[in-house]
């Protein structure tokens, strides 16, 4: 009985502070209260608060609350397996929209124009809202002005702007409600991702699948016959042929894709004025090649911003490399990194998860750390008083709030846009834990999920 009445404090106390979006814990005696926090610039609505302003540190603006251990985190950049069993959550960040996705139902806000939403307007949202038009969504991935969702049946949707083929229906024009990715490819998708204006998707049998713009750097990896093109870009999906290696998982960049074979090793093609190929020089094209000297090396997550990558391997390191000059790759400099290289100031961590923006990156360590470097120009980082450049990773810390919660912020996952940033955090209330634990004994009261896979 004093379980059930706490659980319900919980619940209310949470309900007065902050929109709940998903409660599934109403048939049991212990739950978790996820929070979504946002912050950096909100001009557009994309902070998911109801207001048109921007937040230097991480803020609060919803909740989910669910049995422990009931939950996974989805990541369209990782190579876990799923687990049917547990209910998926996950986070995403375009230009300047925002969503989340909870047992099948995408929620999303932010900027309209252009139909990104996916509403059948393009007017622009303030808050959370359920996007109906989609069922049983399983991940999804944000453009600059498009979207694009993989539901469990393993077929692709994408909606918004259509430019330079971005959607992959094989017009330009654009769609304000999400519509069905007609692809040549057999059987199911089970991965998705996407960049400003190229998308790629992975087939059950490890076939990569890319569409959208290229012009001429070579970012869909499709070589001289890739087929119909208007200015630009092809909105026809075509398999990379010249990638005879299954894979895993893909990341879009700015101009270049790469993606995780399932041996653990990376593979790259497209722009590398950067050196975003990671292959040693700055020489660039259509034809994937892999990624040199991560022998012994297994990759479990990939990610990309405009023009730098991050790979996390299964020890939790963390490895960057690209464009440096806003001190994305976290290495206490500004230069540019030809191959991929280790962050030493996370060494001493377990990284769990990895995410990359336009020119920032972040890192969740297993034991619900955030850390975040880069570009801080627009408050994306979460740190005041940070500078605009930051060249190494920094902890980003939490106001404790009072919403009844109390205890730590654990982090299970991170997103990042162009200027703003979103991550859910799991709340523990250490004392009501402690005190409970005195009378109940071997009850967990709180469980919180930090397996990733």
């Amino acid at each position: 009985m004093a379980l059930r009445q706490l659980r319900r404090t919980l619940t209310t106390t949470t309900t007065n502070k902050l929109p709940i979006l998903y409660n599934s814990a109403s048939t049991s005696d212990d739950a978790v209260t996820l929070q979504l926090l946002s912050w950096g610039r909100g001009s557009s609505g994309q902070l998911g608060n109801g207001k048109e302003e921007s937040h230097l540190y991480p803020s609060p603006f919803s909740s989910i609350i669910l049995p422990p251990l009931s939950y996974r985190i989805s990541s369209s950049t990782s190579c876990h397996t799923r687990n049917d069993d547990q209910l998926e959550i996950g986070i995403a960040c375009g230009l300047f929209h925002s969503a989340v996705l909870i047992d099948g139902k995408l929620w999303i806000w932010g900027k309209g124009d252009g139909g990104r939403l996916g509403f059948g307007h393009e007017n622009t949202v303030f808050r959370p809202t359920v996007n109906s038009n989609l069922e049983s969504v399983r991940s999804i991935a944000l453009g600059g002005l498009h979207s694009v969702a993989l539901d469990s049946h393993g077929h692709v949707f994408s909606w918004g702007y259509g430019g330079f083929g971005a959607l992959g229906h094989s017009v330009y024009t654009r769609e304000l409600s999400p519509k069905r990715v007609q692809g040549t490819w057999e059987g199911q998708i089970t991965q998705i991702a996407t960049s400003g204006t190229h998308t790629a998707a992975i087939t059950e049998a490890g076939e990569v699948y890319t569409w959208g713009r290229d012009e001429g750097e070579g970012r869909l990896g499709l070589g001289p016959t890739r087929g119909q093109n208007e200015v630009g870009g092809l909105s026809i999906p075509s398999k990379v042929k010249s990638l005879q290696v299954p894979v895993v998982s893909v990341a879009c960049g700015g101009f270049f894709t790469t993606v995780i074979t399932d041996d653990g090793q990376l593979w790259s093609w497209g722009a590398n004025s950067n050196n975003e190929l990671g292959r040693g020089n700055r020489i660039g094209g259509w034809k994937p090649q892999q990624i040199p000297g991560l022998e012994g090396v297994r990759v479990v997550q990939i990610a990309s911003g405009g023009y730098h990558s991050l790979a996390l391997t299964d020890d939790g390191g963390v490895l960057s490399w690209g464009y440096g000059g806003h001190g994305q790759l976290g290495h206490f400099s500004t230069q540019n990194q030809t191959v991929p290289l280790i962050i030493e100031s996370l060494a001493a961590e377990k990284v769990v998860h990895i995410a990359c923006g336009g020119s920032s990156s972040a890192a969740v360590t297993d034991k619900g750390k955030l850390y975040m470097w880069g570009n801080g120009k627009d408050g994306q980082l979460g740190v005041p008083g940070v500078p605009e450049i930051q060249p190494f990773p920094i902890e980003v810390k939490f106001l404790m709030e009072d919403d009844g919660l109390g205890g730590s912020y654990n982090v299970v996952s991170v997103a990042i846009g162009a200027s703003h940033a979103l991550c859910l955090v799991s709340r523990i209330c250490s004392t009501i834990v402690a005190d409970l634990t005195k009378t109940v004994r071997g009850f967990q009261l709180i469980g919180v999920n930090k397996d990733l896979s």
